[in-house]
């Protein structure tokens, strides 16, 4: 029995990329099926610009990263050294913030060669705590300061509402503990809350009414603290303004509700030009909230791209993110032709690796590496085996038991029918969905899978035929009946 399954959302019509560096290409040809990438006639992307092997340290580098940096253009060129277990940063039961911090220090104080470069891809606390280490052994990060205007969801709506006034909903802040938030919160019903810091719409509730209000409040109050605790203490390591350090992460942020096709730009600063080197399309699940897989290349119009691409940009000086990867989301009003700014992540997404890999040849990670170098990333442009490709959110959108999973053999059928296929399987068998940390408000996240195709269609064929190769069951309990879904 497997998961809830849900359509694949409508398709926006076949556009040309945005090309690296902000500008326009023309009708590019996709290579497909796993032909040789085509050449450019540029120098050759991503090969080390020194001959001495590079020490890169990762921060909770794990499996599924390494494989995808060790295929990078150039990869013998680096040394990826693994900073802190990834137990340690990703999805912990709690994040110990001083410990993680004195691991790290501990290993690169004793580290016996130069240390070239500290990364990471993890948001909390992963891309808090690099600018401070940056800062202690000298290596190319953005300023902390420029990091927490982002990541701080009241501070970097206050910063954007300065310069994109018009690609910003109307917000208030709140604090959960008040007598009575609701009073701070000038936004007729239906609107959306979340914690200022959060991760993956962890305790973000769309509100439809003052009693769905303090119910989710109590929810809020209850479990606020796992992201709130070890953020605030990261903000102690900050020269934050006055209006800002009486907001600390207890607080909340109530939005107005904007929607429409959701995508993400993904790009760098260096030197402080903004480079887009890629834009991505966010498709949720019907009737839902919950994402059911990220697409490359976007299907949206190249002007749209282009008026978030200069959105971007103008935040990002506002905020004076330099020296950084980054990822900023946003929504297109289609019927209104509006286009809102939804939340910078100053980092990569590894969700969007593959994708990358697979449509241009090289994973995210490239820049990633090459920003932590100091150096102006050089990311190839569809040199990849596909034209498109996905990544695919398998949920659930009931409580179960986790009777069984798929077995590696599971797997293995899969990557024999779609070489390119890479799954990752987030739950174990023996366990309750409503046990798992940081998931969205409505759903439970079972698997990822990674898929190229030719378009959109056939990514589509290609994930229901993965899923009937990946038996999960669940049950009402240990002992309880087998749930039929």
């Amino acid at each position: 029995m497997g998961p809830n399954k849900g359509p694949a959302g409508p398709a926006v019509g076949v556009v040309p990329e945005q090309e690296r560096y902000g500008t326009m290409k023309e009708n590019p040809e996709p290579v497909v099926g796993g032909a040789e990438p085509r050449g450019t006639g540029r120098q050759p992307v991503g090969e080390p610009r020194e001959t001495a092997v590079k020490n890169v340290f990762v921060f909770g580098l794990n499996d599924f990263n390494r494989s995808l940096m060790e295929r990078m253009p150039g990869a013998a060129g680096y040394n990826f050294i693994p900073l802190v277990p990834n137990e340690e940063v990703e999805e912990p039961e709690h994040y110990d913030i001083d410990a993680i911090m004195a691991d790290a220090e501990a290993q690169l104080d004793t580290f016996d060669g130069p240390i070239d470069a500290i990364v990471g891809y993890i948001d909390i606390p992963v891309g808090t705590i690099l600018p401070i280490l940056g800062r202690k052994y000298g290596v190319p990060t953005p300023s902390l300061e420029s990091v927490l205007k982002c990541q701080h969801k009241y501070w970097s709506r206050v910063e954007q509402a300065q310069v994109i006034p018009e690609g910003v909903p109307r917000f208030a802040r709140f604090d959960p503990f008040d007598d009575d938030p609701l009073a701070h919160i000038a936004l007729d019903f239906p609107f959306w809350i979340k914690p200022v810091k959060s991760a993956g719409s962890f305790l973000g509730f769309r509100i439809d009414s003052r009693q769905q209000f303090y119910d989710k409040l109590a929810l809020i109050r209850a479990e606020i603290g796992r992201l709130s605790e070890p953020f605030n203490r990261l903000l102690q390591f900050a020269d934050l303004p006055a209006d800002m350090a009486e907001v600390d992460c207890h607080y909340c942020i109530a939005e107005e509700i904007i929607g429409g096709h959701q995508c993400t730009l993904e790009g760098f600063v260096f030197d402080g030009e903004v480079s887009i080197y890629g834009v991505l399309d966010s498709v949720r699940y019907p009737e839902s909230s919950a994402f059911l897989r990220y697409e490359y290349p976007s299907r949206l119009p190249q002007p749209v791209q282009a008026r978030m691409a200069d959105l971007t940009a103008r935040a990002l000086a506002r905020i004076g993110l330099d020296t950084s990867v980054f990822n900023v989301e946003f929504f297109w009003d289609e019927a209104a032709d509006k286009i809102w700014l939804l939340e910078i992540n100053t980092r990569i997404s590894q969700s969007h690796s593959d994708l990358f890999h697979n449509v241009d040849g090289a994973s995210n990670h490239l820049a990633m590496v090459d920003i932590g170098l100091g150096r102006k990333p050089r990311m190839p442009y569809r040199r990849g085996a596909f034209a498109c490709s996905a990544k695919w959110y398998c949920r659930r959108f009931a409580d179960a038991y986790v009777e069984a999973i798929p077995a590696p053999r599971d797997i293995a059928a899969v990557q024999a029918r779609f070489p390119e296929a890479r799954v990752r399987i987030n739950v174990k068998p023996g366990i309750r969905l409503s046990s798992l940390v940081e998931q969205d408000s409505y759903s439970f996240d079972l698997a990822w899978i990674f898929l190229g195709g030719a378009d959109t269609p056939d990514l589509e064929r290609r994930y229901r035929e993965t899923l009937d190769l990946l038996p999960f069951r669940f049950s009402e309990g240990p002992s309880g009946p087998a749930i039929n879904d």
